[in-house]
C-alpha cells in the first residue's frame, strides 16, 4: 500500500484487463472516487463496471482528454495498459496533439508521454507511476514456478539481459528472444507478442524469453506487463522460459499465470536488471 493514498484517481485506461485490476486494487487500498478515460475501440466495456464515471474518447483527442481530466477534479492520473501499436499510425488527432507532436525532435513512448504529462502538469494533475496500487503483481526477485532454469537457459538469460543493457538505450523494446545463445528477436515497435511469435517462426520450440525496463525508465508508463495474451503466444511457440525484472514488471493475474506456466512445465523467474560493472 501506498503510503499516501489519494480521495480520487484518474485512470487513462488501455486494453486489457490491467485498467480494471488497477481501478479494483486503488478501491481495496482506499480510493474512494475513480474517474476513467476509456478509448473508444481500445479498453474493455468492462471498465464501467469498476469507475464511478468514465468518459468514452476516440484516440488522438489530446484536448478532449485533457478537458475531462480537469472536469473531473482528479488532482493524480494513471496511465494502465496498452494501445494497439498499428492504431496510433492512423488515428485522426486533434490540433492539440498535433501540435504537441510537432514539437517534439524524437518521437517515443518515453518523450510524447512524457509531453502529455507535461501538459496534465499544468492544469494541476499529477501522473503517478503506473505501478500505483500494483505493487502486489510485481514480484520480488527469485523462482516464481515449480521448475528451475537449466544451465543452458540460464546462459540464454545472461545473454538476454546482456542485450538489454546494451540496447536500453536505443527505445527499440523491452523484449529479447533467445534459444542456445542466438539472439532470435529484439522486440522493436511490433510489441512483445509479436516479437515472441517472430521469434517462434524463426527458432522453433525452446526459446527463452526476457522482459526488462530499459535503464533510466520512467516508471510513469510503458513499464512491463506480461498478461494472459503474451501466455498464449508463448505456448504457441512453445517457449520454454520467461524472465521477468524483479520489481519494476508486473504479472497482471499472478497466480493465474504460474498455474499456467507450470502446466507447460516452463519456467518463470524474476531477475535483478543489474548494470554491467
Amino acid at each position: 500500500m501506498i503510503s499516501s493514498v489519494p480521495e480520487s484517481l484518474g485512470i487513462i485506461a488501455g486494453k486489457g484487463v490491467y485498467p480494471l485490476l488497477l481501478a479494483e486494487s486503488a478501491k481495496k487500498q482506499g480510493v474512494r472516487h475513480i474517474f476513467s478515460i476509456a478509448f473508444k475501440g481500445e479498453t474493455e466495456r468492462s471498465i464501467e463496471k469498476y469507475s464511478d464515471e468514465t468518459k468514452w474518447i476516440n484516440l488522438g483527442l489530446l484536448g478532449a482528454m485533457l478537458d475531462a481530466l480537469h472536469i473531473s477534479g482528479v488532482k493524480n492520473c494513471v496511465m494502465a495498459g496498452q494501445i494497439t501499436p498499428t492504431h496510433l499510425f492512423n488515428i485522426r488527432m486533434d490540433t492539440r496533439m498535433l501540435s504537441l507532436l510537432k514539437a517534439l525532435p524524437v518521437k517515443n513512448a518515453e518523450t510524447i508521454f512524457g509531453a502529455v504529462a507535461n501538459e496534465m502538469k499544468a492544469l494541476g494533475i499529477e501522473l503517478m507511476p503506473a505501478s500505483m496500487f500494483m505493487e502486489s503483481h510485481m514480484p520480488s526477485a527469485g523462482l516464481l514456478s515449480a521448475r528451475a532454469p537449466t544451465n543452458l537457459e540460464q546462459n540464454d538469460i545472461d545473454i538476454g539481459l546482456k542485450v538489454a543493457r546494451t540496447t536500453s538505450g536505443l527505445d527499440i523494446g523491452q523484449t529479447v528472444v533467445i534459444k542456445g545463445g542466438t539472439i532470435l528477436a529484439v522486440e522493436a515497435f511490433e510489441g512483445t507478442d509479436e516479437t515472441i511469435e517472430r521469434a517462434g517462426k524463426l527458432g522453433g520450440p525452446g526459446a527463452v524469453i526476457v522482459k526488462v525496463a530499459k535503464r533510466g525508465h520512467d516508471m510513469r508508463f510503458d513499464i512491463p506487463v506480461i498478461g494472459s495474451h503474451t501466455m498464449k503466444t508463448m505456448k504457441k511457440i512453445k517457449a520454454s522460459l520467461l524472465a521477468v525484472e524483479a520489481g519494476r514488471a508486473i504479472l497482471l493475474e499472478r497466480e493465474k499465470i504460474v498455474e499456467e506456466i507450470n502446466k507447460m512445465n516452463m519456467c518463470l523467474t524474476a531477475v535483478n536488471y543489474l548494470e554491467e560493472k
